[in-house]
């Protein structure tokens, strides 16, 4: 396993395995179908904003998307319709109530906000219905183009929710008594039904959060699914409702916008950063998929991912990924080109987190592939790493040594190995040129060959 997938992996790993035993919460069944999932079911995945992808445990199930499809429903609008139209139908209040609760504005019959099921309904009607472009059609569509691939519908599921939804129906009628909805309640309940059973797995509703967190382009195919303005009020309105009457505590401790579905679904984005999803069905008495809740909730407190933490800047951390030979200072000899050539080089600046970790151990893996018997990291640049950073980098650098390559660290102010580290990690060194001219003279022998140097 590669030094990035291998640190970022074994962070999803360790959650899955400690909490795929837990067996609390209850499968969703008002909606029969919904009943049958196996409880046993979990699984992470995680997606960068460079289209790295991560998964374990059943990422790869397919599920319904259920409540999960409301914040793109609701983005499809914002890019059809505009802000100002969408919010005369729908407000974007955090009602503090369940997700199925009548939420409605007194004097306008205003749903709460798109996230609740009756703003969710509105938000589906408020789709354009053409001959040309059947409004659901537009939906899968667009779902689609956020999980960056042709999704479709589980009809034994949608047949299921259309037999048992009447409190969903009986929202519609209620709004349109009030005036708020743009059309047949039947109409609008039924193609709601339908975008519910849209089928999906944790890797699409990663790849779905992060294209959200991405500005609104599917960090996989490039494709520019919405702008970013609509991409970032789509994410304001996850953060204060997405987790309905929990979204205040959520956003407290998890510190993500995220959004939950009954089938077991679990969305969160780290704006700029990554999207993440989990999928058990086991759920708590608001929705919530609880292994979800749990993973996601750890895995934010153990790598610094809270929203209100400030990330590295996207495209800032990685600045050369190269082997020695092609370096201002390589040799002009073509023996030791040669040597040098098997020494593979990448750099970073400024201050590293998670998420700038994460792309160091990518352009490392990048740099150590092919027939390279030695990998330099060079942190001269490199202004502060944190915790979690200096973890998940020296496990990485660690991968590489175990599959026996040479590693060597460019640190002259010892970030990553202090002095005095005897802890086994990666020679230091106090510039690019010595570790590599190190790498060079050991990566034809053995390592015990050359010396320790002394770091400064």
């Amino acid at each position: 396993m590669s030094a990035a997938t291998g640190a970022v992996t074994d962070a999803l790993r360790e959650l899955h395995a400690r909490f795929a035993d837990v067996d609390e919460g209850e499968l969703a069944d008002y909606i029969p179908q919904l009943a049958l999932a196996d409880p046993g079911a979990f699984g992470l995945a995680l997606i960068s904003m460079d289209g790295h992808c991560y998964s374990t445990g059943d990422a790869g199930v397919p599920f319904t998307v259920q409540s999960v499809s409301k914040p793109f429903v609701y983005a499809l609008a914002l890019s059809l319709l505009g802000l100002d139209e969408v919010s005369r139908w729908v407000n974007a209040e955090p009602s503090g109530e369940a997700f199925n609760a009548i939420s409605l504005e007194h004097g306008t019959g205003r749903p709460d906000n798109a996230m609740v099921n009756a703003g969710a309904i509105v938000t589906t009607a408020l789709i354009p219905d053409t001959p040309v472009a059947p409004r659901f059609g537009r939906i899968l569509d667009c779902l689609s183009r956020f999980a960056g691939r042709r999704l479709d519908v589980d009809e034994e599921v949608y047949a299921s929710e259309a037999a048992t939804g009447d409190r969903n129906r009986a929202l519609a009628y209620l709004i349109r008594s009030t005036g708020p909805l743009p059309v047949d309640p039947v109409a609008a309940v039924e193609t709601y039904f339908r975008q519910c059973a849209v089928r999906v797995t944790a890797l699409d509703l990663a790849a779905m959060a992060a294209t959200l967190a991405n500005g609104g382009v599917n960090p996989l195919t490039g494709d520019t699914v919405v702008s970013e303005p609509v991409a970032a009020q789509v994410l304001a309105v996850m953060a204060t409702c997405g987790m309905y009457d929990s979204s205040g505590d959520w956003l407290l401790r998890v510190g993500l916008p995220a959004k939950s579905g009954v089938s077991g679904g679990l969305i969160a984005a780290g704006p700029a950063r990554f999207g993440l999803a989990t999928y058990s069905p086991l759920l708590d008495p608001t929705g919530t998929s609880v292994r979800g809740h749990r993973a996601i909730g750890m895995l934010s407190e153990r790598l610094g991912l809270h929203l209100m933490y400030n990330p590295a800047l996207a495209g800032s951390t990685v600045t050369l990924v190269t082997t020695a030979d092609d370096l201002p200072a390589a040799p002009t000899g073509e023996r030791e080109r040669v040597r040098r050539g098997r020494v593979a080089v990448a750099a970073a600046q400024g201050a590293l987190d998670f998420t700038a970790a994460e792309r160091v151990l990518y352009a490392l893996d990048e740099a150590a592939s092919g027939r390279t018997g030695a990998v330099v990291l060079d942190l001269v640049r490199v202004t502060d790493i944190d915790t979690v950073a200096r973890a998940m980098l020296r496990s990485g650098l660690a991968r590489i040594a175990d599959d026996g390559r040479r590693t060597a660290v460019a640190d002259p102010d010892g970030r990553l190995c202090g002095p005095g580290d005897e802890s086994g990690g990666p020679r230091r060194f106090g510039s690019r040129e010595e570790a590599v001219t190190w790498c060079t003279e050991t990566v034809a022998g053995p390592a015990a060959a050359a010396p320790r140097p002394n770091t400064p």
